[in-house]
């Protein structure tokens, strides 16, 4: 007997299914027979869809200023990393 194999979706098909799904124009049901995919999964891919349309339309400056502090925070503990490598590297040698 032979073990079914899960298929993997492309992130385009996913917004495809999605975005139909949001459409309306269609049911969950007659989506799922025409692009051959459970309703369930299809409600999921749709909400998740739905989510992620806020985090589209949010402030970008917001974003950048979290990266920004997410970098900052990465240079410090380098930083810091290097100072102890350094002060460990001095006391070895005898300066």
């Amino acid at each position: 007997m032979m073990a079914s194999m899960r298929t993997k979706r492309t992130s385009e098909f996913k917004a495809k299914v999605a975005l139909a799904a949001i459409r309306g124009d269609q049911t969950v049901t007659e989506l799922a027979s025409l692009y051959k995919v459970h309703p369930n999964q299809i409600t999921t891919w749709k909400r998740q869809a739905q989510d992620q349309l806020v985090a589209a339309f949010d402030n970008k400056k917001a974003r950048s200023l979290k990266s920004d502090e997410k970098l900052k925070e990465e240079l410090y503990r380098q930083i810091g990393q290097l100072k102890v490598e350094l002060d460990w590297l001095k006391k070895k040698s005898g300066m």
